[in-house]
């Protein structure tokens, strides 16, 4: 039986760091997309739907020019070519897609920015002693899973600064190499990263969500709404 997979080698010597942002066209893949154009960064963007995809393209090249990104039409291509993997997607599409790129994720650094919400918003589908990081570390047991971005809004991608105050952004894994590329990914998206601890974490950090979007529906902030540590 004759088995064929979407991958190619690019030969072309590249310098920056590749980034494959799966999900793209999502509320937090577009912002994260939008956001990391502006750094020095080779993008590949992966979406079902083509279309929205050249949407995004054109709204980013509008506003950033120089920006270095690329259509992927497979998320195990653009998964083989990068150097870091960012799965925007929720947690039901970031455990199907894992099984996508299992092999071609080897050694590589995997961001999930997935919250494990129910369909009410008032719990996690998680079990307590767990967390769709840790889930996704499972499924890619020789990548370095990062938790990322799963504390912000979609909205504060266009606005980190709220209230005079930038946003922390928390962020959880147990590579310290790997902590600190993440970091620097937060750094170019607008936010202050805030490095909470081992993989472990996620499940706080998960929890840290879940309660913002509770309060967020409560009190109305209109999804503009973030965490920040104050201290002296």
């Amino acid at each position: 039986m004759l088995v064929v997979l979407c991958i190619k080698i690019d030969t072309k010597m590249n310098t920056k760091q590749t980034i494959a942002i799966i999900g793209a066209t999502g509320n937090m893949g577009s912002g994260i997309s939008k956001n990391l154009s502006a750094g020095n960064y080779r993008l590949l963007l992966f979406a079902n739907e083509l279309s929205k995809l050249q949407t995004l393209e054109t709204e980013i090249l509008a506003k950033n020019p120089t920006a270095d990104i690329e259509l992927s039409e497979c998320p195990t291509e653009a998964s083989w070519e990068a150097d870091v993997i960012i799965l925007a997607l929720p947690y039901p599409a970031q455990q199907q897609i894992a099984e996508k790129i299992r092999e071609v994720a080897n050694q590589k650094i995997v961001i999930s920015i997935a919250n494990p919400l129910n369909e009410t918003y008032d719990g996690l589908v998680t079990a307590p002693d767990t967390s769709a990081a840790e889930e996704l570390q499972k499924l890619l047991p020789n990548s370095k899973v990062v938790k990322a971005f799963n504390t912000v809004f979609a909205a504060d991608f266009v606005q980190p600064v709220i209230a005079e105050k930038q946003a922390d952004a928390f962020i959880a894994g147990d590579d310290q190499d790997a902590l600190q590329t993440a970091s620097e990914l937060v750094v170019t998206a607008g936010f202050n990263p805030i490095i909470a601890g081992g993989l472990h974490v996620s499940r706080t950090l998960e929890n840290m969500s879940l309660l913002l979007i509770q309060l967020n529906m409560k009190n109305g902030y209109k999804w503009l709404a973030g965490w920040k540590i104050l201290h002296q």
